[in-house]
């Protein structure tokens, strides 16, 4: 573990549990986590620095998936085929991250996530209920590869070169694609995120890029949060998952904006 001091230990702690609670009602809370890591460990390579948050994001992902699963109306074979694409993506992803400028990617995102929040502010019925969940209605084949190709494929590539906001793109996308709820889609979402994280972490665990030490005591606390918005996210349904879904969406292009900014 780098030498750091208690308070900031617990202040990345505390980070890692809001993180772990975002991330597990809508995704993103890697915009949260990310920079905290930054700012408590400024002498740190960023390489070391972006295998510990994976490190940590994906227990707290894997707790969150445990605790959908048990409530939530999900396809797990369909997830679990969307998951393997997004990891190969994710890796690939992350295999070409070195030669890719963050200053270029960054306008094209945040016009995106603009799109996505006047989308989903326009469409009040848009998340709120399912057109074929998996579990009751059939969905389209057609619609199974989009999501399978698109979804897994595309956002995992981008986990792996960029990352940030990679929940809330799976949330939308599976939204959108496969008609579902914003409660399934997060749900969802989650199994898939465990296998782009799983994708990443590998990469940087071959590299030697992870502070296994560090990532073990925030995992904990990512854990506790990533269950605790499960649950919520469960009990207070779409309405609640939206409006989070726009706080985050907001959030991270004013945060993209700021980088740009400094850039």
């Amino acid at each position: 573990m780098p030498d750091i001091t208690l308070t900031t230990l617990i202040l990345l702690c505390l980070a890692a549990a809001a993180a772990g609670w975002i991330d597990a009602v809508v995704g993103g809370g890697g915009l949260l986590l990310l920079p905290a890591l930054l700012l408590g460990l400024p002498h740190v390579p960023a390489a070391h620095v972006l295998g510990t948050n994976k490190a940590v994001a994906i227990v707290g992902t894997s707790g969150a998936a445990v605790t959908f699963l048990r409530k939530a109306p999900v396809r797990v074979g369909l997830a679990v085929r969307i998951g393997l694409m997004a990891l190969a993506g994710s890796m690939t992803g992350a295999f070409f991250a070195a030669g890719i400028s963050s200053e270029v990617l960054r306008p094209v995102i945040m016009v995106v996530l603009l799109g996505v929040a006047a989308f989903v502010m326009l469409r009040p019925s848009f998340g709120t209920a399912a057109a074929g969940d998996g579990t009751g209605r059939p969905v389209a084949r057609a619609r199974i590869i989009m999501a399978i190709v698109l979804v897994g494929g595309g956002i995992g590539f981008y986990d792996g070169l960029f990352g940030p906001g990679t929940g809330t793109f799976l949330v939308l996308a599976l939204t959108a694609v496969l008609h579902l709820d914003l409660v399934t889609a997060s749900a969802t979402a989650k199994i898939v995120n465990v296998c782009t994280n799983a994708g990443a972490l590998a990469m940087f665990a071959y590299q030697g890029t992870v502070l296994w030490q560090l990532a073990a005591v925030m995992a904990v606390f990512n854990l506790a949060g990533g269950m605790v918005g499960a649950r919520m996210a469960l009990s207070r349904g779409s309405g609640f998952v939206r409006a989070v879904l726009l706080t985050v969406v907001f959030s991270l292009v004013a945060k993209l904006g700021f980088d740009q900014w400094n850039a």
